[in-house]
């Protein structure tokens, strides 16, 4: 008979993040705000990245917890190095960075896409994931989390959305190497891929009944997902109960890839 596993004394809880340093780009709507609420709540410092400031100060005065504004481009990897290192000067360290930042466009097929939407797409959500995970990755102590959000349309796309779909897929495949360099380091890199959620963005799918009907009708659940549905997800990526989980996609679709 083998032996039994040795029970350890107590287990870490798979949704705390209290005490975590917390950077999220694309913080300052959508899902991005969404994070930053989520994390605060859990008693993590944030610092919140994204272009407008104006709109950062708005989503940091909303926060129970503490924020650290930082606008700029995620594009620019001198700007991905400064929030590093003002995180660090403001909170002591880097636990967590959250590479959520990204544009979704639709465009025409490819006889009509302009080159530079495509460049667009690619640099800000995958170019600029990578810069943040390299900014990261050099402030980050062992134990460090960095998290992209990815999309399960990177995996079945829809048509309008190749770029989009291109860049996310990408996400994957960055997110597996590094995970490879950084182990090591003990740092881990995951991707969260969310389905379709109940949020603005979707308003121009719910707004007409064939698009909604196809989406609900590829979703086993047979609903959108709603905010508490999403969270979750990357707290406990975030969490010390993931600390053996790197290179691997999380996706929270209410079964939209089964259906």
């Amino acid at each position: 008979m083998a032996e039994q596993i040795e029970i350890p004394g107590s287990f870490p809880s798979g949704a705390d993040v209290a005490g975590k340093r917390v950077v999220i780009t694309g913080a300052s709507r959508g899902l991005g705000r969404l994070l930053a609420h989520a994390f605060s709540h859990g008693g993590a410092r944030v610092t919140l990245v994204a272009r407008t400031e104006k709109d950062l100060k708005t989503v940091a005065g909303e926060l129970p917890g503490p924020g650290l504004v930082c606008s700029g481009d995620v594009t620019d990897a001198d700007f991905n190095e400064a929030v590093a290192d003002a995180t660090v000067a403001e909170w002591g360290g880097v636990d967590v960075w959250i590479c959520n930042a990204g544009i979704s466009p639709i465009v025409a097929g490819p006889r009509k896409t302009d080159p530079s939407v495509w460049r667009a797409v690619l640099d800000v959500n995958l170019t600029g994931a990578f810069l943040g995970a390299r900014a990261a990755a050099r402030v980050m102590r062992d134990g460090g989390r960095i998290i992209f959000t990815g999309s399960v349309l990177g995996e079945r796309p829809r048509e309008g959305l190749s770029a989009y779909s291109a860049s996310k897929a990408g996400l994957v495949g960055l997110a597996k190497g590094l995970a490879l360099d950084l182990a090591p380091s003990d740092i881990t890199v995951n991707v969260v891929a969310p389905g379709w959620f109940d949020s603005p963005l979707a308003d121009g799918w719910k707004s007409r009944p064939q698009l909604e009907a196809a989406v609900i009708g590829h979703t086993a659940q047979r609903r959108w997902g709603s905010a508490t549905d999403l969270a979750g997800a990357y707290q406990f990526l975030a969490s010390n109960a993931a600390s053996f989980v790197t290179g691997t996609v999380l996706t929270v679709d209410g079964g939209y890839l089964l259906a």
